[in-house]
């Protein structure tokens, strides 16, 4: 950091670790008001026998030994730039107890001698820095070679640090809400709010911590803080030595009290809430699933919003979750997205931003059962009656899914078309059977397709009273195109635009593919098939 010193000569530069920034065009009541202490806290002193761990050099005169053996003890909450938040710890927790210490007296070296008391506060895991700019075409899923299991982890002064974690350091075990020791740690970076704003939108989720305290020294006892601390502007990213990294679960630690689990809502609640670019937790049953580019959408809906009362007015019966590349899906999670069938899950720490709701880095996606840290009285998706879809309006936005009913007053003539399929596999590429006058063959069965199913792609333009200024274009399904089809083919066999306009179709359940308002208001559909059970999926999402 470089300090300007007003009518300075010269410029000076700061070696620290930590330097808070302090406008000084603020009001001087309210500076003093946030940044002052109750008493004066002892100056942080940090000897240059710590600073280079020199075991050897003692210190033989007794006012010396009382000066450094005090400084363990003596410590400046430099996190905050408010009063001391210790917590109600044992004293022995000197050292061990703070993140900022353990780096201070390390630097960049790996850890050696030091362990810091800590309590779990989440566990994901991240996709590698290589693997964030390209690669797969969907968000990551647990392959060790392109993700790193992370730990969101915080002392008990507050501060936060995210931990990269080998695998076979963990040996598959359940550290969120437990208190833990980080041995053979070694720093990475520094992360500050502007450069890494994702991690942070998830500390604010636990700020301020559960448990804050006085200053020590005040002669008190544990008493809660009740002036304004506060947020972290600043955390460590650390990481596990492979062969001195240690995380170890320390039984029955106080410190374990700071944690906080995620606390899922009502999409309801969520949706009428003005908080945007903040993290939420929910429950939510995914009833259409769709690849689009990079990313995963997904439909999903809650009991709230399919309820039938004043307090739904305005707001949709389904909800879109895009889920990002840079989220990385468990095994499970995938194996259940794969299915053609609908799964209901938590939904930890997703980011509402811009009038969406995202999966992104540090989202975790669980399926539906009691997770940890989340109480039995959680708000659960089960829903005991069958899907409702918001109808289409000038409010429906794209990636989201509606139902749509009207009359067919145009047909894309350029697009329709025909073609035969495999009755047997559904193989859309046969080839003409050369010793068989109008048949085919299969070259996935390898046999002679004498009776192929025929497959149709047509787009109808319909007039909807739902929403009445816009031309609605929909790309029909079989079923759809089939019954629209069924009473009105021509003596040769061929179909008449005209044999179609006037017909009534609907309600179909359609994805929202485009949406324009200029030259003129237009919505692109395409119809769909839910998710429900014992009933495949039409357009289901392939995974790896």
């Amino acid at each position: 950091q470089k300090l300007i010193i007003p009518n300075g000569s010269c410029p000076v530069i700061l070696n620290t670790y930590f330097c808070q920034k302090i406008v000084a065009k603020e009001d001087s009541k309210i500076i003093h008001s946030v940044h002052s202490w109750d008493t004066p806290l002892p100056r942080r002193s940090i000897t240059l026998a710590q600073m280079f761990i020199f075991k050897s050099l003692t210190i033989k005169s007794p006012e010396k030994q009382v000066m450094c053996g005090g400084l363990t003890t003596m410590r400046t909450d430099c996190t905050h730039g408010q009063e001391e938040t210790k917590q109600c710890f044992p004293a022995q927790a000197t050292l061990r107890g703070s993140l900022l210490d353990a780096v201070e007296s390390q630097g960049a070296a790996t850890w050696s001698g030091v362990d810091v008391r800590v309590v779990v506060q989440r566990v994901y895991s991240l996709p590698c820095r290589n693997q964030q700019g390209g690669g797969s075409a969907v968000p990551s899923g647990p392959d060790p070679s392109r993700v790193r299991l992370c730990l969101l982890v915080q002392d008990a002064y507050g501060m936060f640090s995210e931990v990269y974690s080998e695998g076979t350091i963990l040996k598959d075990q359940q550290l969120e809400g437990k208190s833990c020791s980080l041995m053979g740690m070694k720093v990475l970076q520094k992360a500050t709010r502007g450069r890494s704003a994702g991690l942070f939108s998830l500390i604010d989720t636990m700020w301020p911590p559960v448990m804050l305290l006085k200053a020590a020294g005040h002669g008190r006892g544990c008493e809660e803080v009740k002036t304004h601390v506060p947020l972290p502007s600043f955390c460590y990213i650390l990481a596990a030595h492979p062969n001195v990294g240690q995380i170890d679960i320390i039984e029955e630690d106080p410190i374990s009290k700071l944690y906080q689990p995620p606390v899922p809502r009502f999409l309801r609640e969520i949706l009428q809430t003005d908080d945007l670019s903040t993290r939420c937790s929910f429950y939510a049953r995914v009833i259409y699933q769709r690849s689009q580019q990079r990313e995963i959408w997904l439909m999903v809906t809650d009991v709230t919003l399919q309820m039938q009362d004043e307090n739904n007015a305005g707001l949709p019966k389904t909800v879109p979750v895009c889920v990002a590349p840079s989220c990385v899906l468990s095994q499970e999670v995938l194996e259940a997205l794969t299915q053609a069938a609908p799964h209901s899950f938590l939904f930890r720490d997703t980011l509402r931003a811009q009038g969406q709701i995202v999966c992104v880095e540090r989202s975790v996606l669980l399926l539906q059962k009691p997770p940890l840290g989340v109480a039995s009285s959680a708000p659960s998706c089960e829903l005991t009656s069958p899907v409702k879809l918001s109808e289409l309006d000038s409010v429906t936005q794209v990636n989201s899914i509606c139902s749509v009913q009207g009359t067919v007053v145009g047909v894309d003539e350029s697009t329709a078309l025909s073609w035969p399929t495999c009755d047997l596999c559904g193989n859309e590429r046969l080839e003409q059977s050369p010793g068989h006058r109008g048949a085919f063959f299969c070259g996935n069965c390898s046999r002679v397709v004498t009776s192929p199913l025929l497959r149709r792609h047509l787009q109808v333009f319909l007039d909807c009273p739902s929403h009445p200024q816009c031309t609605v274009k929909v790309k029909l399904s079989q079923t759809s195109i089939s019954s629209l089809l069924r009473f009105a083919a021509g003596k040769d066999g061929n179909y008449e635009v005209k044999s179609v306009l006037g017909k009534e179709v609907g309600l179909l359940n359609c994805f929202v593919q485009s949406i324009t308002t200029h030259p003129a208001s237009c919505v692109g559909l395409e119809e769909i098939e839910l998710l429900t059970a014992g009933r495949a999926s039409s357009q289901h999402c392939q995974l790896p």
